[in-house]
């Protein structure tokens, strides 16, 4: 059966009528991560998402898996170690949507890192996170540093060092992550939301009450073990399970601005001091370049955090002073995304101190919550809880088998492997008529998987003669049979990222895709509409200041 809510109906019948080893409550990218591992041991798996899949901080990030250079200023050596090694990991088994990034570290006059320490920091850098030898930090000085970049500040610049992070799209590898758990056997499920527990006689979770938000039924999940995995939402669900006691979350919030990339038209990745202790990311892709983060305590309403004036303002500042010649202001901007970081609370600490270190909960009904952590560390984090899970279970899973499991799409033995099926693909959208940057931006979104996209487009072809429209229309097909695509804004922001990247672009479609959409789920209660209105009030709310 395929990963699609097209099989709905199928998927309640499972998750109502048997007892799972494990039910997994948080369909982002640590709830996923867990789900595939724990699928991986043979264990049987339930996962359900109030939302769709991605569609809280896993969706919101600075779209990086990197090594948390910042970190070692924090002297956290070991979690410098743990997500650098794991970069690597991550890169190997989804290489087609983890791409190397040069990235250029200024030495400013003014900034928190001089030319000796930023040397010796990155050089520590490349040892803890174990960098292969040909992606080892350079030093550069004041001429060759505006030589990588000429829109960068001359004056107060004192040089720079070159290093690689990996850029990547971080709800693409959530969904990955689902499927291949699907793939394994377990059962997932977006727009289910956990409305109470379910304990026995002895005060122990045995499962939960969930609300189908689709359909409007409720039922049961039975499971042996319960993990709370919803990132900003974990203390709630422990507030529901009467738990929430010692250790808390402190939110904070994270904003990126995205400028078409000939207002923001950089040569080089850059990650850049701003003077108050903030880093800040700024990366071309395609036809923007965006930038990013703030990083500010939040304490308002955790199911639409957003941009806001200040935080536009402090980050077009930090740009304009970098890049003085670019003179950005708030209409150069296109969209916007914002995210909330689920930190563990330290008396004292500001936002930017509190660490990334990931850590579990446990409540004596046996609810197992996890929160902290980075994107680049979730396979580690989920090795840890499933190892916990498997320990209490009193029986004998498999060890852990996620550190060489290839997710769909990317499974390829060797960089020339990837090469060669690259061009391979090239080659037979040519012979379709498929320009060859479209299918470079399908390759680096769905890997070998858009062969099968290029099944649609070939089924499709007679029916749609507009090439644009064909083609997004056999990209939305694929992801309503494989990808468990259900609202347009699922397509739009989660699977493909268009609205952050392709934000003008994309909004010309969703009349089109609203009703294509519809047409696929046999619909005619208004879906294509609703649909439609969702996706403006996302598009508009990208670029609505408050």
């Amino acid at each position: 059966m395929s990963f699609s809510n097209l099989h709905r109906s199928d998927y309640i019948g499972k998750l109502s009528n048997q007892e799972f080893d494990l039910l997994v409550i948080g369909g982002g990218i640590t709830g996923c991560g867990i789900a595939l591992d724990a699928a991986l041991r043979g264990m049987t798996v339930a996962l359900i998402e109030k939302n769709d899949f991605a569609s809280g901080t896993s969706s919101r990030s600075t779209k990086l898996i990197h090594g948390g250079l910042r970190y070692l200023k924090q002297f956290e050596i070991k979690l410098v170690h743990d997500v650098g090694s794991e970069r690597a990991v991550v890169h190997r088994n989804a290489r087609h949507i983890v791409i190397p990034e040069k990235m250029l570290l200024p030495i400013v006059e003014e900034g928190s890192l001089g030319s000796f320490s930023t040397s010796i920091g990155l050089w520590v850098y490349d040892v803890l996170a174990g960098v292969k030898k040909d992606e080892r930090r350079k030093m550069l000085d004041k001429h060759e540093t505006l030589k990588a970049e000429p829109l960068l500040r001359s004056e107060g610049l004192h040089g720079g060092g070159l290093y690689f992070e990996y850029r990547t799209d971080d709800s693409r590898l959530v969904i990955e992550l689902a499927k291949g758990a699907h793939a394994k056997g377990a059962t997932l499920l977006n727009y289910t939301e956990s409305r109470s527990f379910i304990y026995n006689d002895k005060k122990q979770i045995v499962g939960a009450n969930v609300f189908d938000k689709i359909t409007n039924e409720t039922f049961e999940i039975r499971a042996k073990a319960v993990v709370n995995a919803c990132g900003p939402w974990v203390d709630l669900l422990r507030k529901e399970d009467n738990s929430l006691k010692g250790k808390r979350l402190q939110l904070t919030k994270g904003v990126h601005l995205v400028f078409p990339y000939e207002k923001l038209p950089l040569q080089q990745a850059a990650y850049f001091d701003v003077g108050d202790g903030r880093m800040i990311f700024a990366i071309p892709r395609n036809n923007i370049t965006y930038v990013g983060t703030t990083d500010t305590v939040y304490n308002q309403d955790l199911n639409s955090p957003h941009c806001t004036k200040e935080d536009a303002t402090y980050l077009l500042s930090a740009i304009n002073k970098m890049f003085p010649t670019v003179s950005l202001n708030m209409g150069d901007i296109v969209s916007t995304w914002a995210g909330l970081r689920p930190l563990i609370f330290e008396e004292g600490k500001s936002a930017s101190e509190l660490s990334r270190k990931d850590e579990i909960l446990a409540s004596p009904s046996g609810l197992l919550s996890i929160a902290g952590g980075k994107l680049t560390g979730y396979r580690l984090m989920a090795e840890k809880i499933v190892d916990l899970v498997a320990k209490q279970s009193g029986k004998k899973y498999n060890g852990c088998r996620t550190k060489s499991y290839r997710l769909s799409g990317g499974e390829f033995h060797d960089e020339q492997a990837f090469e060669k099926a690259h061009e391979k693909l090239i080659a037979e959208g040519g012979q379709q008529n498929i320009p060859a940057a479209k299918i470079n931006e399908w390759f680096y979104r769905y890997g070998t998987n858009t062969g099968q996209i290029m099944v649609q487009v070939k089924a499709l072809r007679t029916k749609i003669a507009d090439d644009e429209k064909l083609f997004e229309a056999a990209e939305l097909m694929y992801s309503v049979q494989n990808e468990m695509v259900y609202h347009l804004n699922d397509f739009l922001i989660r699977r493909t990222g268009k609205i952050f990247f392709d934000r003008l672009n994309a909004e010309k479609q969703i009349d089109y895709l609203s009703n294509l959409l519809a047409l696929q789920f046999r619909t005619d209660d208004g879906k294509s509409l609703s649909d439609a209105t969702l996706a403006r009030q996302e598009f508009n709310s990208a670029v609505a200041f408050s």
